[in-house]
């Protein structure tokens, strides 16, 4: 679709779009790019846009300045600012902060995270506050991955035999 300053999308099945304002709900989309984009009960292969706003939503890569999860599921959540609530993603990377509330997130790294009753496996930053449960701190990470390194270089030296 060519580029317009505001579009409004109701139930359909579109390719890409492109707009200064995105209203989508209840659709399918492959690309999302523009500047305010909110979009309700869709799936998306890629968003990208400066404002973010996804509710019941789903996306493989979620990109943007100020990005919005609500109750949404993202493979990969980036942004300068990013906020789940009650939402899963396996990777958020933010710039400044990052606020995580009643969401589930593999790997969060931000400058400041702030946490409500999350759940997360690493959690990287300069500051973190809130109630959060971790399955590995930066030590047990790092012990982790030099155990892997370990076992790898073994069977390595095992194969070559």
């Amino acid at each position: 679709m060519a580029a317009k300053s505001r579009e409004i999308i109701k139930e359909k099945d579109v390719d890409i779009i492109e707009a200064e304002s995105v209203n989508i709900k209840q659709s399918s989309v492959r690309a999302v790019e523009g500047g305010h984009v909110e979009m309700q009960q869709v799936g998306a292969l890629s968003i990208d846009g400066d404002r973010l706003e996804v509710t019941q939503g789903a996306a493989c890569i979620v990109r943007g300045n100020e990005v919005s999860l609500n109750q949404s599921i993202s493979a990969v959540t980036a942004g300068n600012n990013t906020s789940l609530n009650f939402s899963l993603s396996p990777m958020v990377v933010s710039k400044e902060d990052a606020v995580s509330n009643k969401s589930a997130v593999g790997i969060m790294a931000a400058k400041n995270i702030k946490v409500k009753s999350s759940t997360s496996v690493l959690m990287i930053a300069n500051n973190i506050e809130g109630n959060v449960t971790t399955l590995f701190d930066w030590r047990s990470a790092l012990a982790m991955g030099a155990v892997f390194g370990g076992v790898f270089g073994l069977f390595s030296l095992l194969r070559k035999k």
